[in-house]
């Protein structure tokens, strides 16, 4: 992990401001989500990309009813359905 010397308040709500230059850095625009992590005793926080329920791969993916699926897995589910029906 990197120390960036940047400290923030929490208001009386709970929140803090990320700071622009680390929304820049991390690619985290108005309206993006952010994953939250903890690890003993230190809160991480990850931009939000949608991944593969099966592979967990976020590259090519598709929503399908609700649910990320990528092109991989998506083949093989319809390679699945011909051997199967």
């Amino acid at each position: 992990m990197k120390a960036t010397g940047i400290t923030r308040q929490v208001d009386e709500v709970g929140r803090i401001v990320l700071p622009i230059e680390l929304r820049a850095l991390m690619g985290i625009e108005k309206h993006d989500l952010v994953e939250i992590f903890t690890e003993n005793d230190t809160i991480m926080l990850r931009k939000y990309t949608p991944a593969c329920i099966f592979c967990d791969s976020a590259d090519n993916t598709i929503n399908f009813k609700g649910k990320i699926i990528c092109e991989h897995c998506l083949k093989a589910l319809r390679g699945q359905q011909e051997n199967d029906g």
